[in-house]
């Protein structure tokens, strides 16, 4: 099963499959990804009801937005297994497991989801996953986690379980070393970094938001989930290499193009020494400033 290309996540926004009214607005939201919960937003008590829901919602959400659909489910197991069931559908690009105990708990997901994509005719391993690590233990397997399946497409802290099982706080000192961690863990692996380095959980002061945003996006974070819409624009934008990055990372590029020509290694430009990394860097950033573009149809 070849892995296909990172997708243009850069903001998820949680909606309750089950509330109608956020439903009906999710796809004016501007989100990269609508990630339909099955899990902390719906009482245990409705959750039955809400499985039944996720097809509809599905199709709903397919002709009315552009936003990619994602589906978060449940742990124990056995109400993972009812989740899937209900959400291995043409339409859902991914399923967030949440509370990944390790790689063998991606793998066994991954043998479901399979089964599943096979009986209704998808194509095999067209549905992605995105781990949630939310615990010690897990964050101490999080490489092996982060290479467990090429279903995998990105990893993330879910910050505020995470603050809760080691008796602390998802404050930013707090989640600091775990979110790095993460990164460092999904980077080395191929895969996407998502989150931000402190919690989601306060999106009231959306200029502090923006900032944390910013914040993350310059340590290598590509994309994080919002739980208002209100956050949406802050990622989207923080996300995004800006205008004057991309101008500066073109000149860097066609710079590096002429000194090859003349067989120079590295140059000089705006005073400041240009060497690999850095051009390295620049192209990156030009090819997520392109991939971004496709994913806005500019």
């Amino acid at each position: 099963m070849k892995p296909a290309p990172h997708p243009v996540w850069r903001s998820g926004l949680f909606v309750p499959v089950n509330v109608e009214r956020f439903l009906a607005k999710a796809s004016e939201r501007g989100a990269d990804a609508i990630q339909l919960d099955l899990e902390d937003s719906i009482a245990p008590a409705d959750k039955p009801e809400a499985r039944r829901k996720v097809e509809a919602a599905v199709e709903r959400l397919r002709r009315e937005a552009r936003s990619d659909i994602l589906v978060r489910i449940n742990q124990p197991l056995e109400d993972a297994v009812r989740d899937l069931e209900a959400a291995v559908l043409p339409g859902v690009a991914a399923i967030m497991v949440t509370k990944v105990e390790g790689p063998d708990h991606l793998r066994l997901l991954d043998e479901l989801v399979s089964r599943l994509e096979q009986k209704r005719g998808l194509p095999e391993g067209g549905i992605r996953f995105v781990g949630l690590i939310e615990a010690p233990g897990p964050l101490a397997q999080a490489h092996a986690i982060a290479r467990a399946t090429p279903r995998l497409v990105g990893i993330s802290l879910g910050a505020e379980d995470y603050a809760t099982a080691i008796g602390g706080e998802p404050t930013p000192d707090v989640l600091l070393m775990p979110k790095q961690q993460i990164l460092q863990a999904a980077t080395a692996a191929g895969i996407m970094p998502l989150g931000t380095i402190s919690t989601v959980a306060d999106y009231s002061d959306i200029a502090a938001y923006t900032e944390v945003v910013r914040r993350s996006a310059a340590f290598g974070f590509v994309g994080a989930s919002a739980i208002h819409p209100s956050q949406v624009p802050a990622l989207n934008a923080g996300f995004s290499p800006s205008p004057e990055a991309v101008a500066k990372a073109e000149r860097i590029v066609a710079a590096d193009r002429e000194a090859a020509a003349q067989g120079r290694g590295s140059f000089a430009l705006d005073g400041k020494m240009i060497d690999i990394p850095i051009v390295r860097r620049a192209e990156a950033l030009l090819a997520r400033a392109r991939a971004i573009a496709a994913r806005e149809g500019r």
